[in-house]
């Protein structure tokens, strides 16, 4: 790849992270809810999706998503029931009555490193559009005499690194307001809030065409 197509790639892929969106979202509630620890394992598992997505490019699977209407509405709506699950989660805990930081994140029972990396890894891997983008976008960027599956993982990793970057500062930040967050009445907004926009992502993947 030239210097001027990688260059086009780095700007492309770096406004695409930092568009507000599903993996924002997650990572966002995640970090209010067990701190910055949360936050960058919650990362870890949405960047981790982005290999799959590009090992389905190179082979060619994602073509099957996009002949088939029935293979690709089952993975829309498994992906949408997962965020509106998620939302309804968040949702739940006003109605519980259960703060993001009821709990101290030094008590060990916010923070859970297979539940983070678990949500982090369903919200990018079931999510089609992600698919469906690597398909459409990485190709332009293939040398078509190497190894699809090399350079499609390459970039891949270089997607990975800006992501997690970009994810990172977000749950930092998130976490320097936890004292903010800690108020009762802050903590049902920002719940509510969380929940009422996942589960609008989740019906807008849901009903799209």
């Amino acid at each position: 790849m030239d210097t001027q197509l990688f260059f086009t790639f780095l700007v492309a892929i770096t406004l695409l992270t930092m568009t507000p969106g599903v993996d924002t979202m997650v990572t966002i509630r995640n970090s209010a809810r067990g701190g910055w620890k949360d936050g960058f394992t919650t990362s870890l598992g949405i960047c981790s999706g982005l290999f799959l997505h590009a090992t389905v490019s190179a082979l060619g699977i994602s073509v099957i998503l996009l002949q088939s209407a029935y293979a690709f509405s089952a993975l829309k709506l498994v992906g949408a029931g997962y965020l509106i699950w998620l939302g309804l989660n968040s949702l739940y805990s006003i109605y519980a009555g259960r703060g993001m930081f009821s709990v101290p994140e030094t008590a060990g029972q916010q923070f859970e490193l297979k539940r983070s990396l678990r949500e982090g890894f369903l919200s990018n891997a079931l999510n089609p559009k992600t698919a469906l983008f690597y398909m459409a976008f990485l190709p332009q960027f293939i040398d078509p005499q190497g190894s699809a599956l090399w350079q499609s993982l390459m970039l891949a990793g270089i997607h990975f690194v800006i992501a997690m970057l970009w994810q990172c500062l977000l749950a930092l930040g998130v976490n320097r307001a936890r004292l903010w967050l800690q108020r009762p009445s802050v903590s049902r907004v920002f719940n509510g809030i969380t929940g009422t926009v996942l589960l609008l992502l989740g019906g807008r993947l849901a009903l799209s065409d």
